[in-house]
């Protein structure tokens, strides 16, 4: 069985909508880091003891990427930022083909202790 390849225009359509969802999950990644402070040079008081964790955790993992640190403890986040913005965009992809295949399995039981606004670092 062979599949046909998509029409001009709705490649087109695909690939700006590619583009425009890596955007977006960028922005996002980097308001989260900034969240988090993680590309300053010190943790803000407003952060308890797991986020301060995190924070150190994601500069480490930005170093490893290869974003600098620089004399006054700042440190780029560009990396961290593409990295980041990937692993998500690559998730929510990969939950929607199961979910569009009819693979996608939910349990309610795995939700009851559910609370929204609750983070899994």
């Amino acid at each position: 069985m062979t599949q046909a390849s998509l029409a001009k225009p709705l490649r087109t359509q695909l690939e700006n909508t590619v583009k425009a969802a890596r955007d977006i999950a960028e922005t996002a990644a980097r308001a989260a880091l900034q969240q988090l402070a993680v590309g300053e040079g010190r943790a803000p008081d407003y952060l308890n003891d797991a986020q301060r964790a995190l924070r150190r955790r994601l500069r480490a993992h930005g170093r490893s990427l290869g974003d600098a640190k620089h004399g006054d403890d700042t440190q780029e986040l560009r990396r961290l930022v593409w990295e980041v913005a990937y692993e998500h965009w690559h998730r929510m992809l990969f939950a929607r083909f199961l979910a569009e295949s009819g693979l996608l399995l939910w349990e309610p039981r795995m939700w009851r202790g559910f609370r929204p606004g609750l983070r899994a670092y």
